[in-house]
């Protein structure tokens, strides 16, 4: 027990320092976060075995990576046809030439064979908010391709996760097809997203008839805690009928009360969001201290060439999904080719399957790891620190408001 208190102390230490030295520095928070979490790992001095936790980890990663999902939701309000249209082109489009792409430059430059290929391609869709919404927001980006990214991630973050299990089942011979695939991931998904719905809606109606505290709204604890304990258990309860539907339904029920309470959701989002960066910066350390260095060794400069043609590439496929969209520019398109880094869920994917591989004797599985970390390592740390500085040269940040004149003191009377 002493043992697994101080690896949660640690990880917490250690996500906290990365995130002063970011705030004093002007450094990227989740490239920091990272680099921590490899220090204190098994790439660096060994402080943090994230192993020790066992399988208590994963439904712990679940819970709160869906806390971070839910307030993506609450603030996913895309108004206007237009931005809209642009969010279904570009998702439909990166998810299909995505799937494709992902899996031949796995299969070719990194040598994986084509079940795990495909595998690595559903995990490499998710550009996690994680990583995606603290970027976008240190880096004071503009709001409508702000919100671009972040609806990209979250509507492709909870696919690319059920994704990648079926294409997991169906290496393993668990599934017959891809027929298979295809009826399960529109189950799990509709699924997912049905539940969501619903537990959304009622849990908006019950904030709606929630009688108000003694204290004003920001002071009442309550709304908060019905969120969360709602919220958690809509995305076990979806688990339990639907493996990997969770996190659709986090998204969903996130919509849901974000569209329909507004005004009291806005007055939550301060402290969702906190709680949600507070998972953030204990979980990025906790899981980049899995990685070691020799599970990066074998893939070579193979696996780097991989990642970025993987980086690339979605230059192409921003430029084929923007098609007869109007409201991107040369400029737009180039910032969101450049901003896809990976994050929580893809390297909590990863780290489950491999093991899943592993125990059924399947080649190559730490290989399947080693090139997601690898994704992880080189997006997070390439975009990280240039995205800022391409992003205000493009001349696509919000500008500061300037500091208002000193008032002159009136001039004395005779």
């Amino acid at each position: 027990m002493n043992r697994l208190e101080l690896l949660w102390s640690e990880s917490f230490f250690a996500g906290s320092i990365a995130q002063l030295i970011a705030r004093l520095t002007g450094l990227p928070a989740v490239v920091l976060l990272l680099t921590v979490g490899l220090v204190i790992g098994r790439a660096g001095f060994n402080l943090v075995e994230p192993e020790t936790l066992g399988r208590g980890l994963q439904p712990l990663v679940g819970l709160l990576v869906s806390l971070v999902l839910f307030d993506g939701g609450l603030n996913l309000r895309l108004a206007g046809r237009d931005l809209q249209r642009t969010v279904v082109q570009l998702v439909v489009v990166r998810g299909v030439l995505g799937l494709l792409g992902g899996a031949l430059l796995a299969h070719q430059l990194a040598g994986l064979s084509w079940p795990l290929a495909w595998v690595f391609a559903a995990i490499s869709l998710a550009t996690g908010p994680t990583v995606v919404t603290p970027m976008v927001q240190q880096m004071r980006l503009l709001p409508g391709l702000g919100q671009i990214l972040q609806a990209e991630g979250l509507i492709l973050e909870p696919i690319g996760a059920v994704l990648a299990l079926l294409l997991l089942q169906l290496a393993l011979g668990e599934l017959a097809g891809w027929a298979d695939v295809v009826s399960l991931l529109g189950l799990r998904v509709g699924g997912g997203v049905a539940i969501g719905a619903a537990g959304g809606l009622l849990l908006s109606l019950v904030l709606e008839h929630l009688p108000r505290g003694s204290g004003t709204e920001q002071e009442d604890p309550l709304p908060l805690q019905l969120i969360l304990g709602a919220l958690f258990l809509l995305v076990s309860g979806a688990e339990w009928l639907l493996p990997e539907a969770g996190f659709p339904a986090a998204v969903a029920a996130g919509v849901v009360v974000g569209l329909r309470l507004d005004k009291e959701a806005s007055q939550l989002d301060e402290l969702i969001a906190q709680l949600a960066q507070l998972a953030i910066t204990v979980l990025f350390p906790l899981l980049a201290a899995d990685l070691s260095w020799a599970e990066l060794s074998p893939l070579g400069l193979g696996g780097v060439g991989c990642v970025l043609a993987l980086m690339l590439y979605r230059w192409i496929v921003i430029q084929l999904g923007s098609i007869g969209l109007s409201g991107l520019g040369w400029s737009e398109k180039l910032i969101l080719s450049w901003i896809a880094p990976r994050g929580i869920v893809t390297a909590a994917i990863a780290s489950l399957f491999a093991l899943q591989l592993e125990a059924a004797g399947v080649p190559g599985a730490s290989n399947l790891k080693g090139l997601v970390f690898l994704m992880i390592v080189l997006t997070v740390g390439l975009q990280g620190f240039t995205a800022p500085s391409l992003a205000r040269r493009l001349g696509l940040v919000i500008q500061p408001e300037p500091a208002a004149p000193p008032m002159e003191s009136p001039a004395p009377g005779p």
